[in-house]
């Protein structure tokens, strides 16, 4: 397999809405900037990858009638569409057409118009409404069941989860891209309207119109576009359910995330990494919610159950703490579906690259790990190196 490096990173501006461009113009806004990021052409393009949740907007062939903004006329093109992972399948995607050897330029796309869907009512319908009644009520049922459960087991409160989401909202005021830019104390998340409990309207990820690309190409070409490359050490997706319900129902299961677990402790593997918190200079995590902000590390292996609590409220996840996580806001700030795990590694190239302006880590970035979260709990996982 050819060693492949990010050499090109572009995103819009995520909005509620976007009236101003239609599908093909949106596309085209993250593509043009990803191509000026790495000053490249269309014509320099080998293949393109695209993918969006097709099924919340209740269209079909991305691939086929975004031609003319994804610049793919006369180019091999894959669709890809894996639910909330979308965007980490596309951009690993991306990442083994250019490992295969097939290709030398890459250009991988994530993308989604939640404004004309409704994501509630596709997730909502395509549950069992008796034994996969959690998911019944969207995606808010089962992370509000995850919540309750870790509440009751390890003694975590609402006040917790209103750090992450403080602190994820705060990030993003220095993202212009970033849908939800709004300077926010923890008891703003308090105060804000209950969804279900204890999910209120401040600890969970909106519902945004945008799209993002990004662009590999092998060894000698990457080192040719760029001074300092992101170069992909570790792709691994875990897909181990084909039901919501498979899952299981006991309180552990709905906490722990064993598609996360096992993905990491196999990326882990691969990459030789034995203490995540002194390994990885910072994460991108897929976490659609504050209490998965506050649950989720444990089953990247950070700590031990009901660890991550006191993390927390150290400030290790901060800005300059020692494993600074989602410095670009998040999904809780930023959520287009088919584009968002694909951010997650976009924002995590962007450091290593040194091009992530205010938003940059104050250390030198070197090795990072971002998440893809959908579907029935799969996980994907990239870890990126300098």
């Amino acid at each position: 397999m050819k060693k492949v490096g990010i050499v090109g990173v572009g995103q819009t501006h995520h909005r509620s809405h976007r009236p101003d461009v239609n599908g093909q113009e949106l596309i085209n806004e993250a593509v043009q900037r990803a191509l000026d990021d790495a000053s490249l052409t269309r014509e320099e393009i080998d293949a393109v990858v695209i993918g969006n949740m097709d099924h919340f907007e209740g269209i079909n062939y991305v691939d086929t009638w975004s031609i003319d903004g994804s610049g793919g006329f006369m180019k091999p093109v894959m669709k890809m569409t894996t639910g909330g992972t979308t965007g980490s399948t596309v951009a690993i995607a991306g990442y083994y057409h250019v490992a295969s050897g097939m290709f030398d330029t890459v250009l991988a796309i994530g993308w989604e118009k939640n404004s004309e869907s409704d994501t509630t009512a596709a997730i909502a319908t395509c549950a069992n409404p008796i034994v996969e009644r959690d998911f019944f009520s969207g995606a808010i049922g089962p992370l509000a069941t995850a919540a309750t459960s870790y509440m009751a087991l390890y003694g975590a409160t609402e006040e917790d989860a209103a750090i992450v989401s403080a602190r994820e909202h705060n990030n993003a005021l220095d993202n212009p891209y970033a849908h939800v830019r709004r300077k926010t104390t923890v008891e703003d998340v308090l105060n804000s309207p209950m969804l279900s409990y204890p999910v209120k309207l401040l600890d969970i990820c909106p519902r945004s119109d945008g799209a993002c690309a990004i662009i590999y190409a092998e060894e000698a070409k990457a080192k040719k576009i760029t001074d300092r490359p992101a170069w992909v050490k570790c792709c691994v997706t875990s897909h181990d359910y084909t039901h919501f319900g498979d899952l299981g129902i006991g309180r552990t299961e709905v906490i722990t995330m064993p598609t996360l677990e096992s993905a990491s402790k196999k990326a882990y593997e691969v990459c030789k990494i034995k203490n995540p918190i002194k390994d990885f200079d910072l994460m991108e995590l897929y976490t659609p919610s504050s209490f998965a902000g506050l649950m989720w590390p444990e089953s990247l292996g950070i700590c031990g159950p009901g660890e991550s609590i006191k993390l927390n409220k150290e400030g290790i996840y901060d800005r300059d703490g020692d494993l600074p996580i989602n410095l670009s806001g998040g999904v809780i700030c930023t959520n287009p579906i088919g584009a968002t795990a694909m951010i997650r590694v976009a924002e995590a190239a962007l450091q290593i690259m040194g091009k992530a302006g205010k938003r940059q880590a104050p250390v030198e970035v070197n090795r990072t790990l971002s998440t893809g979260f959908g579907g029935c709990s799969w996980t994907d996982i990239v870890i990126l190196e300098s």
